[in-house]
């Protein structure tokens, strides 16, 4: 369970946040602050959503069976994706609670409101810290990574607020920092969730299939591909799907040396994992993009 350090970093980032939580529920209440008690329930949902994001990766850790045959990898994708929408809604809770704040002020301490900021800073930055090691080459650490910025920024709006308070009882600054925190969550949110969402929809991951064509045809060998589907199965693999047209004369030996040629070259663009379909006469006039209308036929 804890073999890879991916694994003990979610554990220590878990532990930590339900400690930062705890103790700005109960500042928030105490001092009266809503960015300190906005920022508890968006740490809350932190940790629910750190949970989400360790299962994921614990699950993605299995291999590949009859039941799931593309193995395990997509479950990473599809906990980034929830981890948005998350994201998303707290976001727009906060901002709404901000506005209603403004008609509703009500007295806050600022003394109480600075020390609990403080101790939720340093521990989202710690948390932060953690987690950029790995958030590159995996979009569910990075969906974790997303969160502990956001709260680290909450963190650093509400202290600027707890300082401005306590010096200058300046109250109104407390619903601004949580609107400004939140439209940050909320721009990054979207941007999470519409990348998993396009992983998940199996979109074309910006691969330009002129480039794909120009390549594959430029194998004398090959007369004509169709039916070409190009997706992002996870943040390791792209995948091509292709019919090609080929001489009936070309041996299966020959083409899988052929295949292997087409590969290095598809490498370049970033595609890791081909597969075509071999045909002679079947499509040979079809385009790259066959219409649903066009398959049937």
């Amino acid at each position: 369970m804890m073999k890879d350090h991916t694994t003990k970093r979610y554990a220590y980032i878990i532990a930590l946040n339900i400690i930062i939580t705890l103790s700005e529920f109960v500042g928030g209440f105490v001092s009266g602050s809503l960015s300190l008690l906005s920022d508890a329930v968006h740490n809350l949902s932190d940790v629910g959503a750190i949970v989400i994001s360790f299962v994921a990766h614990l699950i993605s850790q299995r291999r590949s069976n009859q039941e799931k045959t593309f193995g395990y990898q997509r479950a990473e994708t599809l906990a980034a994706f929830t981890n948005g929408i998350i994201l998303i809604l707290i976001s727009i809770v906060l901002f709404i609670e901000a506005i209603e704040r403004f008609w509703q002020p009500s007295k806050i301490s600022g003394g109480i409101m600075l020390v609990v900021a403080i101790i939720g800073l340093i521990a989202n930055l710690v948390s932060m810290i953690v987690m950029k090691q790995d958030d590159k080459d995996n979009l569910n650490i990075r969906s974790t990574f997303i969160h502990m910025l956001s709260d680290a920024l909450s963190s650093v709006a509400v202290v600027i607020g707890a300082i401005c308070i306590y010096f200058w009882q300046l109250t109104w600054l407390d619903p601004v920092m949580t609107i400004l925190v939140s439209l940050f969550v909320l721009h990054e949110a979207v941007a999470l969730t519409n990348e998993a969402a396009n992983i998940l929809m199996e979109s074309n991951p910006d691969i330009d299939l002129n480039k794909v064509n120009h390549i594959v045809l430029s194998f004398p060998e090959i007369k004509n591909i169709h039916h070409v589907h190009v997706w992002r199965y996870s943040e390791q693999y792209i995948m091509l799907d292709a019919h090609v047209n080929v001489d009936a004369k070309l041996t299966a030996g020959e083409f899988e040396q052929l295949t292997q040629k087409i590969s290095q070259q598809l490498a370049f663009l970033g595609i890791n994992h081909i597969n075509f379909q071999v045909e002679c006469e079947r499509g040979k006039n079809y385009q790259m993009i066959v219409s649903d209308r066009e398959h049937e036929e």
